[in-house]
């Protein structure tokens, strides 16, 4: 038989004598603990009616089959409704879709409402081919030109054409002896890959600027603060035209990706993490890619930013949405 008052004894001497090491974790606080103890953000200020919505404007690339023409015509008509400030239409390396984006830009003119900007580079081309151009464009009443210095095709270092403009300030100079055009140039938040410095890359925007561009467009970033930082030191440099936040809503992670990499644009790591496990899910990368470019675009407007330029893929789903979000609705 057990004697179980002398086991009651053992126990006793036992915790008398030594006490037993816990290996159990620490209880977690309680949750309402854990929030209150926290930092806390206030929210991104809401917009209503009585607040003035954004100017924007949308660039679309010309289509290279029937079926993405189609595309594009459905995507320019939607956003047509809500009243952009003007369209633009690229142009391919080395002016590999020249004859295309002629061809967009002069239906643009003639079919809608819409202000159309033709882009023009410095590549494959000489001064007199590029003046020419321009000239077309403004007999057929395009008034607007989005001047680049442009990517050598297939990639590689630039190098200046023989008797053509050698750099973007120089095209703009050129444009301006042309005819009386509003000019729009690049900007690079992230620094232009090709610069010797993010110093020499802003002097070269303050030079395209000089030579009489109306505004700079800046390349698609992700991280805000890298775009106001760059605001600031413009400003300290003395520019003071409007540096526009181009916004690209992704869709396609992985193909965005690449084309950033070539750009020596940063792709933060949470942006990755987002898209991570969609590459075969369609519609939730459209859901996420809307929730990030939302979010992108309502933390610049909270900064005092009333301009945004889209890069639109040819896809109007999400800009159009977007736009909506920032407080544009269709113009009837």
């Amino acid at each position: 038989m057990v004697d179980r008052d002398a086991s009651r004894r053992d126990v006793s001497r036992m915790d008398q004598t030594s006490s037993p090491v816990s290996h159990k974790p620490a209880p977690a606080r309680p949750t309402l603990e854990r929030w209150l103890t926290g930092p806390r953000f206030p929210g991104l200020p809401n917009r209503g009616p009585e607040h003035a919505a954004p100017l924007l404007s949308f660039e679309f690339f010309p289509p290279r089959t029937e079926a993405l023409e189609a595309q594009l015509w459905a995507c320019i008509r939607r956003l047509e409704t809500v009243a952009p400030r003007f369209v633009s239409v690229t142009y391919g390396a080395g002016g590999s879709t020249q004859a295309r984006t002629h061809a967009t830009v002069a239906r643009i003119v003639r079919e809608t409402r819409l202000t159309p900007a033709a882009h023009l580079t410095c590549v494959g081309a000489t001064r007199d081919e590029v003046d020419e151009v321009a000239r077309t464009y403004w007999q057929v009443g395009v008034r607007h030109v989005v001047a680049l210095r442009g990517d050598v095709p297939g990639g590689g270092s630039y190098v200046p054409h023989p008797g053509g403009y050698a750099y973007a300030s120089d095209l703009v100079a050129g444009l301006r002896r042309v005819a009386d055009f509003e000019i729009s140039v690049a900007a690079y938040p992230d620094v232009h890959p090709a610069a010797a410095s993010a110093t020499a890359d802003l002097d070269n925007l303050k030079r395209k600027l000089d030579a009489g561009a109306t505004r700079a467009i800046t390349n698609f970033f992700f991280d805000t603060s890298t775009y106001l930082r760059f605001l600031d030191r413009a400003l300290a440099a003395g520019i003071t035209a409007s540096i526009v936040p181009g916004i690209m809503p992704v869709t396609n992670f992985v193909q965005m990706r690449k084309f950033a990499a070539t750009n020596g644009i940063e792709v933060p790591d949470w942006l990755g993490h987002l898209f991570d496990g969609l590459e075969e899910d369609a519609e939730t990368r459209k859901l996420v890619a809307a929730v990030v470019a939302a979010e992108q675009v309502r933390l610049l407007q909270a900064n005092g930013v009333d301009e945004f330029h889209f890069y639109t893929l040819n896809r109007a789903d999400l800009t159009y949405a977007i736009a909506h979000i920032l407080g544009v609705r269709p113009v009837a």
